[in-house]
């Protein structure tokens, strides 16, 4: 009975101020970039040409393309240099050792029974494998922001429109990656720890 009192009387860590900034400026950079990129996608779409299928404009930023890109490589760089801060600080205060995943975190997938256990290793997991991903998104984005300086990353990925449709697929990873974050993230602390990323 007293480990029982003990585990739902437990206070959650409170979150260092950088974590909550470093959540808050994702979100607003990410709210940015996708409604401006999708703007930029209404002038020419991915896929269909410019008959293709096109998003309403109220799921839209910028009002037209060369606006579109000004917010769009506008945010681009906040998330950019927001990502490199954020790799800083986990460095220097080691928060790296948590955040990442481990070996120990595939053995809790084949042995633990432990739910806790494996909602930290699935997050872990899923927390390491979108930082290529969003590296990716980066860095087609720049080869779509300056195509003649980097003309060598167009060249890497055969063409611009094969460029393009890398660069549109990270979104929905991107977007399927923060709902599961947030899922693991209220299954493993609830909803005080969810906000305790933000408030």
């Amino acid at each position: 009975m007293t480990s029982t009192v003990t585990y739902k009387n437990r206070k959650l860590p409170t979150q260092a101020i950088g974590a909550k900034i470093f959540h808050w400026i994702n979100i607003i950079s990410v709210l940015i970039m996708l409604t401006s990129g999708l703007q930029i996608y209404n002038a020419n779409p991915v896929f269909g040409g410019r008959a293709g299928w096109h998003i309403p404009p109220i799921f839209t930023l910028g009002g037209w393309l060369a606006g579109g890109r000004h917010w769009h490589f506008a945010a681009m760089w906040l998330f950019a240099l927001n990502l490199f801060w954020y790799g800083i600080y986990i460095f220097i205060s080691r928060r790296w050792r948590h955040r990442f995943v481990g070996i120990n975190d595939f053995k809790a997938l084949q042995k633990s029974k432990n739910s806790k256990r494996l909602i930290y290793a699935w997050h872990r997991i899923i927390y390491t494998g979108i930082i290529p991903i969003l590296l990716l998104a980066i860095f087609t984005g720049l080869g779509m922001y300056k195509p003649a300086q980097f003309h060598w990353i167009v060249d890497m990925f055969g063409s611009w429109q094969a460029l393009r449709i890398v660069h549109f697929s990270s979104v929905p990873i991107v977007l399927l990656f923060v709902i599961a974050h947030f899922l693991l993230g209220r299954q493993a602390g609830g909803d005080k720890l969810t906000e305790s990323m933000f408030w």
